[in-house]
Parts: structure tokens; sequence; C-alpha cells
């Protein structure tokens, strides 16, 4: 067997169905060992939405997914998606092509160091030199990038490992032992009991939720810790989607772009209780005030996050879902109804002062519209800008999942993230929301969608500007706008036509409720336009 069909062996093992990549000569003997594979190759139009693809694939289905890319400029193409997976925590292992070992730091054609180049924004990574080691690098990979602190993990083969014969025969191992990598998910049992005594003290206790809620599947735990103790919740943009928005115990997204309320509930709680959050200057600007203000709790599962950016009073390293399946069953007496109460009257008393241009359709109304009427279980995608922070604020959380990039804020992670979160649930409805600029950045993998039959709606805000920039530099720079100025194209219209694509398009609030009605009834990938004015801002 060769290294190759040993690659792709050890994916079958691992029971991988789809992967996504783009090809090139340094990868082609692995490309040759799917030849006749059962596993699905998804041909990405750009090596980077390989990246977002496996990532929109892993956060959906919940495992590891995997992309492929070959040599030099193909695997540096997907610096950034890593970078996105591995400040989001996604699970991804990444498989790149590289040159012949033996030229390795020649700088020969199609040759970069992707170890080096990607050391510090992937948990590990491997450059294969012994083709007998691919087994134990493959197992060890998926079991690096599953466990503790999730994230991308890098396998770099040279071309002539991939050619070359194994002299083992092939074995893919059953378990995993690694000195150095021993990840703690068991909370310690003394600082257990030092948060149940802290929650029993507390007047005024509220949740922060993160994104590792959901990471470590820990949703029901942590609802139904919420729902039995009556504590209330609050959540940053990873963490939406914990408790659905009219539950009785949620009080928003908090930060910068957040809910004043949800702000207000922070600084009124006695008691933060901090889950799978780093809570990073977003969600709290100035962290130093709040330590001296209220107690704090961290849990996390990895110990590098604790305190990075909020001093903890009592810090909890451990798994989300079962540490708070054991705080379900422990002694915890607490009185929280007249803190709801408070909490009710700070979110009714809560006026919204921002106002919107009449010109074009209301960004606020657009989500809020948009996300009442998709499926109870449907997936909404966000990208980044005035878009994303536009979404987070209004989508209407049922029992579906909000996605989008909240640590690195990468523009055109959108599309492809909701191609390959169509195809791990192909069964769900998939809307995929960007502004005109983020859109330009991955329109290109319409063809994917068309090729592959992959039925992802994609809403495009257009203001014909890059508008989270051209704000701030209206805040900043007193209004003086350089660089910013999309202009009237693409013609959308056409470009739809040209992937025979269905196309939708809305320039009135009048007219929102019918287009989107039409857009969510089309049966098949399709793109509709609406048309929102550049002077809308988020704040």
């Amino acid at each position: 067997m060769t290294g190759a069909e040993a690659m792709v062996k050890c994916l079958e093992a691992e029971g991988i169905t789809k992967i996504f990549g783009y090809p090139g000569v340094a990868i082609a003997p692995f490309y040759e060992g799917l030849y006749g594979s059962s596993i699905e190759h998804i041909l990405v139009r750009q090596e980077q939405n390989a990246g977002h693809a496996a990532s929109g694939y892993a956060r959906v289905s919940r495992k590891t997914a995997v992309c492929v890319v070959t040599s030099g400029p193909g695997a540096l193409n997907l610096i950034t998606a890593l970078a996105t997976a591995y400040a989001d925590s996604i699970p991804i292992v990444a498989i790149s092509g590289q040159v012949s070992s033996e030229l390795l730091g020649r700088d020969v054609f199609q040759e970069a160091d992707m170890r080096g180049a990607t050391e510090s924004f992937v948990k590990h990574s491997y450059l294969v030199k012994n083709v007998n080691d691919i087994p134990r690098v493959f197992k060890e990979a998926f079991y690096i990038a599953s466990t503790g602190r999730k994230g991308p993990v890098l396998i770099d083969v040279p071309i002539d490992v991939q050619q070359r014969e194994m002299s083992k025969p092939f074995a893919y191992p059953d378990s995993i032992n690694m000195r150095g990598y021993k990840p703690s998910t068991k909370a310690n049992p003394q600082q257990m009991a030092k948060v149940i005594s802290a929650i029993n003290h507390a007047k005024r206790p509220l949740i922060c939720a993160g994104g590792g809620v959901i990471l470590g599947n820990a949703e029901e735990s942590l609802r139904g810790f919420c729902e039995k103790f009556r504590i209330p919740l609050v959540c940053t943009m990873m963490g939406m989607g914990v408790l659905p928005k009219k539950h009785p115990l949620y009080f928003g997204m908090l930060g910068n772009n957040g809910k004043p309320y949800a702000n207000k509930a922070v600084a009124g709680s006695d008691l933060l209780i901090i889950v799978g959050a780093r809570v990073a200057d977003r969600a709290i600007p100035r962290p130093d005030h709040l330590e001296r203000q209220l107690s704090i709790i961290h849990i996390d599962i990895d110990t590098a996050e604790i305190g990075k950016n909020l001093g903890p009073t009592l810090p909890l390293v451990g798994d989300a879902k079962g540490i708070f399946e054991q705080l379900q069953e422990a002694d915890i007496h607490v009185e929280t109804d007249s803190w709801l109460q408070e909490l009710e009257q700070i979110k009714t008393g809560t006026v919204d002062t921002r106002t919107f241009s009449d010109k074009g359709v209301n960004p606020n109304l657009l989500v809020q519209t948009l996300s009442e009427k998709m499926d109870e279980d449907a997936i909404y995608v966000a990208d980044v800008g005035q878009n994303q922070l536009w979404s987070a604020d209004n989508y209407v959380m049922k029992s579906g999942r909000f996605m989008t990039t909240g640590g690195m804020g990468t523009m055109g992670y959108s599309i492809p993230a909701a191609i390959g979160a169509r195809m791990a649930a192909p069964d769900r409805q998939v809307v995929a929301v960007c502004g005109d600029g983020a859109f330009q950045m991955s329109m290109n993998e319409f063809a994917t969608m068309r090729v592959n039959h992959v039925i992802v709606k994609t809403l495009v805000v257009r203001n014909l500007y890059l508008g989270l920039v051209r704000e701030y530099q209206y805040n900043t720079y007193n209004e003086h706008y350089e660089g910013v100025q999309l202009y009237e194209y693409p013609i959308h219209e056409k470009l739809a036509a040209a992937y025979d694509m269905p196309y939708f398009s809305c320039s009135s609030n009048e007219d929102l409720d019918r287009t989107l009605d039409e857009f969510l009834a089309c049966p098949e990938a399709c793109l509709m336009v609406v048309d929102v004015d550049f002077e809308n801002r988020v704040k």
C-alpha cells in the first residue's frame, strides 16, 4: 500500500464521507488513492473556501471535517481558513501536499513551509517524512482536533511520501495515548464545591454563555441548569442559540454591539458565570472595571482561556456538558425572583433610540422578518461587517443554528460555510447572509453549489460600500471616505443567470414580506439582493 492509499484508508477508518479540496500535482497521489473510494470529494473554487466549507460541515455535524490542498500557493491560500477555525475552535484536519522530501528547504517550485507558516494558529501540525507513520499521524490528528478545546490540525505530506510503499502492513490504531497531550475534561471536585457555594451565596447570578457551550454539546445541560434554578443567561455572539430568543431566562447578547439590557444585566449581577467564552474586547471592553465590581466564575475546557482577558474569582477547568449535568444534581438553593423581575423591567424599559434611513429596506426589519420566516430548525450563516452585527442583534433564535466567525472576523466566510452546513444537514434550510463586499470574496462558490446540487439560499445586503469600514471612517476620520466604495458591480441578476440560479430583489419595506416568502419557498439554490441605504449604521 502506498502512502497516498494509506491516507485514504485512514479517512475511511475515521468515518469521513465528504472532504473539501482543490488538487494540484503535489497532492495528486492522494487523489489517485481517492479514486474509487466511498469518500465524496467536493471541488471548491478556491482553497480558502475548502477550509470554510469544512468549518460549516464540522459545526453542523459536530464531527471533525477534512479539507485538502496542494503545496505552495494552494496551501498558503488555506491559511486564512485555518486561522479562522482556530479562533472559533472548529475541529478540522487539513491535509496539504508538499514538495519531495529531498527538496525541502531549497526554495523549489511551489514550496512553502506550512508548519512554520501556521504555527501560531493550529492546535498541532505534522510534516510526514516516514510513510509508515501515516496511520499514527492521522489517528493523532483527529484526536487532537476533536478533544479539549477543539481546533484545526495540519498534516503536510511530501509527494514522495505519498508515492512510497509502506514496509509494514496497514493498521489503523484503535486507541491513542499521547504523552504530551492529556486534555482535562472532568472538573476538580474541590473547585466544584466552591462554585456551588458561590452560587448559593449569590443574590443576582447571571450566566454568560460563549461558543464553547455549543462546541461542547452543552446546550441542553446548561439550559436545564438555568431552568431548574431559574438563573438568567446572556451570551456572546458565538454563544447565540443556547436559549431561544423568546425564552423567559434569556436576556440577549452582550458586548459593544449587543443589547443594552444584556450589558446592564452584567453590570447589575453579583456573580457572573462565564462558560466557554474568552470574553474578548467585543464582549467586555473594560474587563478591569468588571473584576472590581462582582465575583466571576470562569468555566472552560482550555486552561489557557481562563483569566486571559478577565480575572476570575473562581476558575473551573472541564467539559461544560458534564459540569452542568453535575450542577443540576447539586445542592443548590438560590432565590432569583426579584432579580428576574428587575431584569425584565430593565429589558422592557430599554428604548432603542437608533434611527434608520427611510431609503431602501430597514436592515433590522430584514433580519427579524427573515429569521421569523425561516424553518424552526433552519441554519442562518452570517458573514462579517454591518450585516453580521445587524444579524446578531435582530436574529430570532428558535431551535435552529446561528453561525458566524467571531474570533477572526473573516469576510467571505458565509457562502462556503453554508455549503458545508447544508452538506452536513441536507434536509435543513440554510441561508447565507452577507454584505456586497463579503459576497464578492466567495461568489465563485456558486459553481460548487450548482455542480453538487447544494441548496443554499444566499441573501446579499447591498449598500454599495464596505459598510462597517465606512461607518468607522465616519465616526473616526470626519467622514474621510477612502477605499470603501464598491459601485454597482457585479450586476447580481446577470451573475445569478450565469449560474442558472433564480434571482430575487427587494428595495422597500413594503415588498419585503412577499419577496422573502418567494425566496424561502424557492426549491433550489437562489440569490436575493436587498438594497439598504449606505447611511445606515450599526449603532
